[in-house]
């Protein structure tokens, strides 16, 4: 049964703190795990465009091989950490150097990933050294990660002029792109504001401006964006040890890599302020589904892409009230659910169920690891003292399923 251990939320957290482009000036902090979660979601929106014809099984497989794939490239990334890529794409361009760096990856990865299972464990395996061909999700996966990368790039290049690489590397971003200019939807996407898909991925990026725990210094610091791939990769954890089907594993990984997605809106009003007079929480929420309708949903319908806004307003519960309901699809409507429900009789693709109190706890977690590392790092805050203890308080007693205890897990940190 798969097994979710402290070490493997505290190595996904970590690449909150490692830095991008350390030898480049930079106007804002330029984090992997912002990178990677503008890349995720890049990739979503190249998944929809790409599946549209496809049969609902076919979509599955490559559905689960893009949220694999990123999750593998991640943990990949974490281990070889400061390796600069154009050295690293000349240690993968040789056959025997790269059997050998990805020889010692997978020896570093192994104590914290193989407890997730053997079957994951192997897909990790086969991806990372190059075991199968190349395939659709492979060519989605290196489009958006080199768009999500020149993104940033375009951040840092017009403060460092003075760089011999600038235009070195701006035409490597050109090539690499323009060498998956077939794959559907990239030029669109690379259209920028222009159209509404390019909108709506640069908006996404803008997610890394927005400061979590705003008013109280951290370190690391953490974004809402860095929040959201974390949310993300904790929720296909949970979803891997309840074994969920692979649409539900799926949707709560998606569902968590936008479930803050209104923030782009109304920034990170924290939950103190929502909850301290009903109205005023009303009131956001009201401000939020209108400006969702506004600049987002909006746009991607009127150019197209109607598809792309409904499953969004699936994975943002709108239907239902809060992205925290745990729901599934009958008879062609979605209807709320309990976690309960769907792992006894819904835990089939066919009912599309998502697990709303999953990717709550998956929040709290992300939250108390933000709060634990800060207080590990030297941090004396009574706000994150006190935020740990109500997290551990709230989720004591909390299981799901038999095996996947999170008061238990919560106890690990000591």
């Amino acid at each position: 049964m798969p097994n979710i251990r402290k070490s493997l939320l505290q190595f996904v957290f970590s690449g909150s703190s490692m830095r991008r482009w350390n030898d480049k000036l930079r106007p804002t902090p330029l984090l992997e795990v912002d990178k990677q979660a503008h890349k995720m979601m890049v990739a979503w929106l190249l998944f929809m465009v790409n599946s549209r014809t496809m049969s609902p099984e076919e979509r599955l497989t490559l559905g689960g091989r893009i949220v694999e794939g990123g999750l593998f490239d991640y943990f990949y990334r974490l281990v070889i950490t400061d390796i600069k890529p154009p050295i690293f794409y000349q240690i993968k361009n040789n056959p025997d150097h790269y059997k050998k760096l990805t020889g010692w990856v997978l020896e570093q990865l192994e104590h914290r990933v193989r407890p997730l299972g053997p079957e994951f464990w192997g897909r990790l395996c086969a991806r990372l050294s190059g075991e199968r061909e190349h395939d659709l999700a492979d060519h989605i996966l290196d489009a958006s990660h080199l768009y999500a990368s020149s993104w940033e790039f375009n951040l840092i290049k017009g403060v460092n002029p003075w760089s011999d690489e600038i235009a070195e590397v701006e035409q490597s971003f050109g090539d690499g792109l323009e060498a998956h200019a077939d794959l559907p939807g990239l030029i669109e996407l690379l259209e920028g504001t222009r159209t509404a898909l390019g909108r709506f991925a640069s908006l996404c990026g803008h997610l890394r401006f927005q400061t979590r725990w705003s008013q109280t210094p951290r370190i690391p610091e953490t974004s809402v964006l860095g929040h959201l791939f974390i949310v993300a990769a904790y929720g296909y954890f949970f979803s891997l040890a309840v074994n969920a089907c692979p649409a539900r594993a799926q949707n709560n990984f998606f569902a968590g890599l936008f479930h803050d997605l209104p923030e782009l809106l109304t920034r990170d009003i924290i939950s103190p302020v929502k909850k301290s007079v009903a109205p005023i929480g009303d009131l956001i929420k009201e401000y939020e589904d209108r400006e969702m309708e506004r600049r987002v949903l909006g746009p991607l319908i009127a150019g197209g892409h109607s598809d792309i806004a409904g499953r969004l307003d699936f994975f943002l519960g709108r239907a239902v009230g809060s992205e925290f309901v745990t729901t599934l699809t009958e008879n062609g409507a979605v209807r709320k659910a309990e976690f309960r429900e769907i792992q006894e009789r819904y835990n089939h693709d066919r009912y599309d169920p998502k697990d709303g109190e999953m990717l709550k706890i998956c929040d709290s977690l992300a939250a108390f690891l933000e709060a634990y590392t800060a207080v590990r790092n030297g941090i004396a805050s009574d706000q994150f003292q006190q935020a740990m203890w109500r997290i551990r308080k709230g989720y004591q007693n909390v299981s799901l399923g038999e095996d996947l205890h999170v008061g238990a897990l919560l106890a690990d940190f000591d």
